[in-house]
This record gives C-alpha cells, structure tokens and sequence, in this order.
C-alpha cells in the first residue's frame, strides 16, 4: 500500500540506502531515522550516509533524524563495544547477533513515527537475517505492543523480507553505493587518495567529496560485514567501489 509519508531507520549501510531511495520514488514524504547506539562504527556510518543523502538528494527524503538509544550498559563486554574479537570475514550470520536489537531499534522509531503523524516506519531487513527478532511474528506482536502503549496505529514494513543481498544490490545498482559503509572496524587513514574512494557524481556530473578532512573511514576488509559485503558485489556480478584497508580476500 503506497502511503504518503513514510520513516525508514537508516544505518548508512547498502541495504538501509536503497530502500531510503526506493521509499523516496514512492512516497510524497521520507524521514531517514538514524538510532545512535554509541558503536564504534557509528561515526562512519554516519559520514557516510550523510553523503550519500547529499547525493541522492530526492525530493521526497527529508533532513536527517538522529536518535540517541545509548546501549553501552546493556552491551558493556560485548565485541561490539570493546572491538575485540570481531566476527571475521568467514564467520557465520548468527556471530554478530546483538540481542534485543530490534527491539531497542523499532522503540524509538515507532513512537517518533507516532509522535510526528507518521503513518509507517520501514526497515531493510533480508530473507536472510537469521534472528528470533527479525521474524513475522516478532514484528507483528511488537508493533501491536507499542502501538496499543502509545494508542498509536504505526505500521511496520518490510519491503526487502523476501530478498537476498544480492538482489538488493541489482536493484541499487545505478544509485552511489560507494557511499555506504557497512564495517564492524572502520579503519581511520589520513592518506590524500583515501577521499577518491568515496566520490560519487551527482545529476549534473560533479563530484561531491566526503567534507574536507585530514583523516577518512575506510572498510577494514576482514569483519563479518566486509565479507558479506564482499561476497555479495561478486555475486551480483558488479564492480566493488568499497575501498578496503585489507585487500585479503574474504572466504566465500
């Protein structure tokens, strides 16, 4: 059902920026919803996401909203906080589970979306995700919860649920994918040439670059979300534009 409005939680990664453009061809009015956990790969997220909504810039996508949902003391020893052991490149889906993800992310989203007169909140979830919270009827019996909290009537959408990564990224391939990031340990370099990985050409054939700095977030090339990143460009058949600070190739 086409909707006029409509919010998206974004995290700057491949899946969330295609459906942000998808959403935004066919809806009057899109809020891109960013939920600021405090993981260290948040600050590239949202360099990142920030460009790509500098390039894209469609009509319909409004300014970005940045939600703060402070999880250090849920998560406090967890890898994703202390950046040790981070699932690699060859691990499974299930190593980087963060348990009541979904949970904490739908909240915040759902009750802005209620608190603003949005009458839809849509995530990028994949046919893939493997979690007890990314399932049917998780998101059926949370939506229901909030919504009978708030005597709200925010719906819950998944337009990629039936998708694989591959078949996202065909879909977005004409969009500047380069300008996503989705890496459990960015990688700070100072190099000149590290900005050239993240240039994309708007509709009148310049080349936006990241704002100017000394120091550029770069994809490490050996986390659990590089390689899946990885495996899906390959698979999709198209060119990788991700510069990688390890250029080792991900085990398929």
């Amino acid at each position: 059902m086409e909707m006029s409005k409509c919010g998206v939680l974004v995290s700057g990664g491949l899946d969330s920026a295609v459906l942000l453009a998808e959403l935004a061809a066919h809806h009057s009015t899109v809020y891109p919803l960013f939920i600021e956990a405090g993981f260290p790969w948040e600050g590239a997220e949202r360099r990142y996401l920030k460009c790509f909504l500098d390039v894209v810039r469609a009509p319909a996508i409004q300014p970005l909203s940045i939600l703060a949902m402070p999880v250090a003391d849920l998560y406090r020893d967890h890898w994703s906080m202390t950046g040790r052991n981070v699932p690699d490149a060859a691990s499974p889906d299930e190593a980087v589970f963060l348990p009541g993800r979904n949970v904490l992310l739908l909240a915040k989203a759902m009750i802005w979306c209620h608190l603003h007169d949005v009458p839809a909140v849509a995530l990028g979830l994949l046919a893939s995700n493997p979690f007890p919270d990314a399932t049917p009827s998780f998101f059926a019996a949370y939506a229901a919860a909030v919504n009978q909290a708030v005597m709200g009537a925010v719906q819950v959408l998944r337009p990629f649920a039936a998708l694989k990564k591959v078949d996202v990224l065909r879909r977005g391939r004409e969009l500047p994918l380069e300008l996503t990031f989705s890496c459990l340990q960015p990688v700070k370099t100072s190099e000149v040439s590290g900005s050239a990985a993240i240039l994309a050409a708007d509709s009148a054939g310049k080349m936006p670059a990241l704002p100017r700095t000394s120091e550029v977030w770069i994809h490490c090339g050996r986390c659990n979300k590089c390689g899946e990143r990885r495996r899906a460009f390959r698979e999709a058949g198209i060119p990788d534009p991700t510069r990688y600070a390890s250029e080792t190739r991900c085990i398929a």
